[in-house]
């Protein structure tokens, strides 16, 4: 249990990271007009992430759920590729990344490094990370909740997502 409030931990490190990328960014792409969209849900993808912090952690110690080894290893490689994914869409996107939808009028989309194969990957990650989080450590009532309530925000999301893309830049 120890070493998975580790990995839970570091995974709270880089959801703060993360953060403060994104503050860096809006304040970059609001100086250059930039517009959010889709606010209304943006604190529901917040609180659906801090529950699956929490929740993975809680259910691992509360139900006594077992480090099955076939189990956890593959899950936990999953989470590292899912990191790896993550900030490979961060490092392409650059400063037009962020944790919100902000589009800056004018700027063409980004075609590059991962979005050459996928149109969102960096919900590929977190459909993947937000799974096998979890399973790591055989959470799966947390990765069933979770999985659920994060599909149809996601489903919220790209849509928000989409519009906002092709309103501004057409």
């Amino acid at each position: 249990m120890s070493a998975y409030l580790v990995l839970i931990g570091l995974v709270v490190l880089e959801r703060l990271a993360e953060l403060a990328v994104a503050r860096r960014n809006l304040a970059w792409a609001r100086a250059r007009g930039g517009v959010e969209h889709g606010r209304g849900h943006y604190p529901f993808i917040v609180a659906a992430h801090v529950a699956l912090l929490v929740a993975a952690p809680a259910e691992v110690w509360l139900l006594g759920r077992p480090f099955v080894p076939a189990l956890g290893w593959p899950m936990l490689a999953v989470v590292v590729l899912a990191q790896a994914l993550r900030w490979w869409c961060i490092t392409t996107l650059g400063r037009q990344w962020n944790t919100r939808v902000v589009v800056v009028p004018g700027l063409p989309l980004v075609s590059g490094g991962p979005y050459r194969w996928v149109r969102h990957p960096n919900y590929v990650a977190v459909v993947a990370e937000g799974l096998a989080l979890p399973l790591v450590h055989t959470a799966w009532l947390t990765a069933l909740v979770f999985t659920a309530a994060n599909a149809v925000l996601l489903m919220i999301r790209i849509t928000v997502e989409d519009r906002a893309l092709a309103s501004c830049n057409p």
